[in-house]
């Protein structure tokens, strides 16, 4: 029907290409502006950061999920920027450098849950049911980053501790 303000379904190429595109400006925005924050906003014992006693101080997902074999093999987004604070090896061992790598564990894992968050985004413009198919892309993506950031927070805060005695 001509003049129909009924919107037009995208092709299955065009909905890949979209959401592919959306999810590259949504991980790397998202990237960037956790890179801006200061350390100083990230308490590692705050709500979200501090450790659980359910994770056993990281050693749960060792035993559940076996993160020492597979944690190498994530991708360190902190190389994409200029200020960004490299976690894939520690270049120091000073309690200083160990508190601010506490730290960038929790901007890290701020970065992942955010981009989570967003989600809800790709319901504007798909269909339900391709909408739904992005949970699994975005537990997939984020979810072993958080695990490692919560992983290693606690072990570089007693690495931290040690120093400071």
């Amino acid at each position: 029907c001509r003049g129909s303000m009924a919107p037009r379904e995208l092709s299955v190429a065009w909905t890949i290409l979209l959401n592919a595109g959306a999810w590259l400006v949504i991980h790397l925005g998202v990237s960037y502006f956790s890179s801006m924050l200061p350390l100083s906003w990230f308490d590692p014992e705050g709500w979200l950061y501090r450790c659980r006693r359910w994770e056993r101080g990281g050693r749960v997902y060792d035993r559940v999920v076996r993160i020492r074999a597979w944690k190498r093999l994530l991708p360190d987004g902190a190389a994409l920027f200029r200020t960004g604070f490299r976690k894939r090896r520690m270049t120091g061992r000073s309690p200083e450098y160990c508190r601010a790598f506490v730290k960038e564990t929790c901007r890290a894992e701020l970065c992942h849950w955010l981009v989570f968050a967003l989600v809800p985004l790709f319901f504007v413009w798909n269909p339900w049911h391709v909408a739904l198919l992005m949970v699994p892309y975005a537990v997939a993506a984020n979810l072993p980053c958080i695990v490692a950031q919560r992983y290693n927070r606690p072990r570089l805060a007693a690495l931290a501790e040690r120093g400071r005695s």
